[in-house]
């Protein structure tokens, strides 16, 4: 990785969420890192919808608290980082979007879109994709009578659904379902590229960047970035914009592995990274940077 290039975190975690570190913190390993941004990312509260605690998702009753101490940041750090306002917006199908009114209200700079939940059609109780391998195997067996097919494409149906629904900016972490399936021969791999396809031709149609994520690998959950260098091929046949993110959730993470992310790119032929610059009106700003 170019020391001298220009990198930014754009999914950033804090003790709002299911981070360990708090805002004045993370904008100072950040500024430390030399990065050009960092973007605040607290995922949406959920609990209300799910009608169950989750331990990940921020109180809704942070949230305008949350929004008020990143504005506060941005003064603070005015001319040696940007700081930005965003959410991390779950969409769950018929309880969560990011597009519901709760998000809007904050007039965030940014939002990222993420689908963790799936919502088996069958009754079963809703689950994520990335909780632990017991939880995904029980989802299949309860919500898919067994089949991770159905699973894998549930999943990318999701995507689609939000996508065609807009409102958010940056998609988070495409693949996100391989954090519990990866090498594991589940479902056919074509049929998954197949999918993948369709996730990279909605997307080319949007306004909406794609990230290159690091999280997985900074906490030793897969070896690779999401979405996978397969998948980032697609992308490129697309000419769809990526920005590299770590989805950190520590100061140490703030820029790991971001020469995992780039050297992943270019072996895909994507030879530039875009940078967040903030928001004009709905206009959305963007600084292209080579790799």
């Amino acid at each position: 990785m170019n020391t001298n290039q220009l990198f930014s975190c754009m999914h950033t975690h804090t003790i709002f969420c299911d981070g360990s570190d708090d805002i004045e913190t993370m904008c100072r390993a950040a500024y430390e890192k030399n990065l050009y941004a960092i973007g605040f990312s607290a995922h949406v509260p959920v609990e209300k919808q799910l009608g169950t605690d989750t331990e990940w998702s921020m109180k809704q009753e942070n949230m305008d608290k949350y929004a008020e101490e990143i504005r506060l940041a941005k003064k603070r750090w005015e001319g040696k980082i940007k700081v930005f306002l965003g959410m991390e917006a779950d969409y769950i199908k018929g309880m969560r979007s990011p597009n519901d009114s709760d998000i809007k209200a904050l007039n965030l700079d940014f939002v990222i879109g993420s689908v963790h939940f799936i919502v088996p059609k069958n009754g079963a109780a809703p689950f994520t994709v990335d909780g632990s391998e017991e939880e995904f195997k029980n989802g299949i067996r309860d919500g898919f009578n067994g089949s991770a097919e159905k699973l894998m494409h549930e999943y990318y149906d999701m995507l689609l659904e939000m996508i065609d629904q807009e409102g958010f900016d940056i998609l988070a972490h495409a693949d996100l379902i391989k954090k519990n399936s990866l090498n594991k021969n589940l479902w056919k791999a074509e049929d998954e590229l197949l999918r993948q396809r369709e996730v990279a031709i909605a997307i080319s149609k949007k306004n909406i960047v794609i990230e290159v994520n690091t999280g997985g690998i900074n906490r030793k959950k897969i070896t690779e970035v999401y979405p996978s260098l397969t998948f980032l091929k697609i992308i490129k046949e697309y000419n769809i914009p990526v920005i590299i993110t770590a989805d950190a959730h520590c100061k140490e993470d703030v820029n790991k592995n971001y020469n995992i992310a780039t050297e992943t790119l270019l072996l895909a032929d994507i030879k530039e990274h875009m940078l967040f610059n903030g928001k004009n009106n709905t206009r959305t700003n963007w600084k292209k940077e080579k790799l």
